[in-house]
């Protein structure tokens, strides 16, 4: 009978704590939050990267999960039209301390390309990020041409 009273009022003691812990800075989970719209700083020329790509019209999601050893940054883009391919997010250089920006690239299509729904329009694209990577990184940006979004600690 000690035993399960004992028991009983340590888990009603722990368990308010757990919710604390939840929303806390602690928990890794909560490390980068929901994205945010962010400014564009655009690069020397907007319309065509240096590797023939375009930036994505525009940002519409950024997530990080995180995965053992590092986190998946995952962003969604909206083309204008349908067809563009071979997407991927192309790192810049670092240049505040802190703030890690990359670029939404993509190939536009090759002939004339039908305008669809949105989601038809939608391509998602990811890239892994170490543990190292992460280190002192306070916020994470993903731009495209007209629009960008930013995930923070």
């Amino acid at each position: 009978m000690r035993s399960t009273l004992l028991a009983l009022m340590v888990v009603l003691v722990a368990l308010p704590a757990c919710g604390r812990l939840r929303e806390s800075r602690l928990n890794p989970f909560n490390w980068f939050g929901r994205s945010q719209p962010a400014e564009v700083t655009a690069p020397a020329d907007p319309a065509v990267t240096e590797d023939g790509r375009r930036l994505v019209s525009q940002v519409t999601d950024v997530t990080l999960e995180r995965t053992p050893g590092g986190a998946i940054l995952r962003a969604t883009g909206l083309p204008p039209t349908q067809g563009w391919w071979d997407a991927e997010l192309v790192a810049r250089p670092v240049e505040d301390e802190g703030v890690l920006i990359y670029d939404f690239r993509i190939f536009p299509p090759e002939g004339a390309a039908d305008v669809n729904t949105v989601r038809s329009r939608e391509v998602l694209v990811a890239t892994f990020l170490s543990n190292q990577r992460l280190e002192g990184l306070r916020q994470i940006t993903v731009q495209g041409e007209t629009s960008a979004r930013s995930t923070r600690r």
